[in-house]
């Protein structure tokens, strides 16, 4: 009875081969970060500072381009978007590795904003894919499959700079690109469920029946989440380097991401869907409880264990909720949404806690970003409280009903979508 929930979603039409050519894309995008940053500090010869300047450049490229990406899935369907970002990557990642740290800096804002949208195209598919009812198993397997394409991803591109140089790994990150690029534009995975209205419709709705406060809640809970987790990746660091337990750092981070498996696994086999705010909130005040475990890396491993189960259900829950907040003619643009939250929090979340590290000391990152990230999460209850005391009129065709309601029979028109999909309640990218 506990497979049962992935056992049935695994057995959907094309389900299995999304979620294996998706794992696979992402990995050289999971590699990316860490070979720039090598690639800066040794064959550029600039500091960490400098390479984390090269890396924000990426990271804000990314943020805006990939909402503006998936509109143009949304206008013009998935393989037209595929070809430009798969060639605009080739050319970023053949070619960066060959010029001086500024040029570098203004092709890395360009190369974020035409960045594969391997993550954004793999969660818009899976809602088109599923029913309501097989897509939290669905997103959690996604989440899965993520953590083990950043489990692999940095390892395999430090394997190859340090054995073959920087520059080499680039090019292999372009090669990996080309192969996901093509990958993909051969799947062709659906964007649409096939009781939507088609892309070759014409079929628009206006921002304002969706993008409302209860998204944007969404978002910012997407946003604290990946904060945390950031954070804590950086701490955790400096917690055992100030405790000359560095070699211990590779066993309490796997450790880590394998509590954030466990859990999101679990978290796919419940029958009652969460509120992403309400796995945001103990997620993230347990953060701020690691602090107390500082002293020993196995006693950090130990108090890791609650917080970490609840990464991963926290980023499934967060995508489940914007699928069913949207639209099917907007569906593109809102994962590409979640996706930016997803980045801002990752840039956010390594600076806050380096900061609090080196002011105060390493223990207070993990007080710092759990902080952060509760704070987050008691404004987002008090928007929720706020909206059970006011809702919104029936009339509006907003994305606030609540989560609990039945959801009508799906039917082949747009307007029938929109009203199913947005009874919705308030996934490391």
């Amino acid at each position: 009875m506990l497979l049962k929930p992935y056992r049935d979603t695994l057995a959907l039409p094309r389900i299995k081969s999304l979620l294996a050519v998706a794992t696979l894309a992402r990995i050289p995008i999971a590699a990316s970060a860490v070979v720039l940053t090598l690639h800066v500090v040794t064959d550029l010869g600039r500091g960490y500072g400098a390479a984390g300047l090269i890396g924000a450049a990426f990271t804000v490229g990314g943020s805006v381009g990939a909402p503006v990406m998936g509109r143009l899935v949304d206008r013009r369907g998935l393989r037209p978007v595929l070809v430009l970002t798969t060639i605009a990557e080739v050319i970023f990642w053949s070619v960066a590795q060959a010029v001086p740290y500024w040029t570098l800096f203004l092709m890395a804002l360009l190369g974020g904003f035409l960045a594969l949208p391997a993550f954004a195209v793999a969660r818009q598919s899976i809602a088109a894919l599923t029913t309501e009812s097989q897509r939290l198993p669905a997103f959690a397997l996604d989440s899965i499959t993520t953590e083990i394409s950043f489990m692999a991803g940095p390892a395999l591109g430090v394997l190859i700079a340090t054995t073959a140089g920087s520059r080499a790994a680039m090019l292999a990150i372009g090669a990996g690109i080309l192969v996901s690029g093509v990958g993909l534009w051969l799947l062709n995975p659906p964007v649409r469920a096939a009781h939507e209205a088609p892309i070759e419709a014409g079929v628009r709705v206006p921002r304002r029946t969706w993008l409302r406060p209860r998204f944007i809640a969404v978002l910012a809970v997407t946003l604290a989440a990946t904060l945390v987790l950031a954070g804590t990746d950086v701490t955790v660091v400096a917690v055992l380097r100030e405790n000359g337990e560095l070699p211990w750092t590779g066993l309490v981070m796997s450790l880590w991401a394998f509590y954030s498996l466990l859990g999101g696994f679990a978290y796919g086999t419940m029958h009652r869907r969460l509120p992403a705010v309400a796995l945001l909130t103990p997620m993230a005040v347990l953060t701020v409880a690691v602090a107390l475990g500082s002293a020993h890396w196995w006693l950090l491993a130990i108090l890791l264990l609650p917080c970490g189960a609840l990464c991963a259900p926290t980023i499934t829950a967060s995508a489940d909720a914007v699928s069913r907040m949207t639209p099917a003619s907007a569906r593109g643009e809102a994962m590409g949404l979640h996706n930016s939250s997803l980045t801002v929090g990752v840039a956010l979340g390594g600076p806050l806690a380096g900061l609090a590290a080196d002011t105060w000391s390493p223990a207070w990152g993990f007080v710092a970003v759990g902080g952060v990230g509760t704070l987050i999460a008691a404004a987002v209850l008090l928007l929720e409280l706020h909206h059970r005391r006011h809702p919104d009129p029936p009339s509006a065709l907003s994305a606030t009903a609540p989560a609990d309601l039945p959801v009508p029979a799906a039917r082949a028109t747009e307007p029938a979508t929109l009203a199913n999909t947005m009874n919705a309640q308030s996934t490391r990218p």
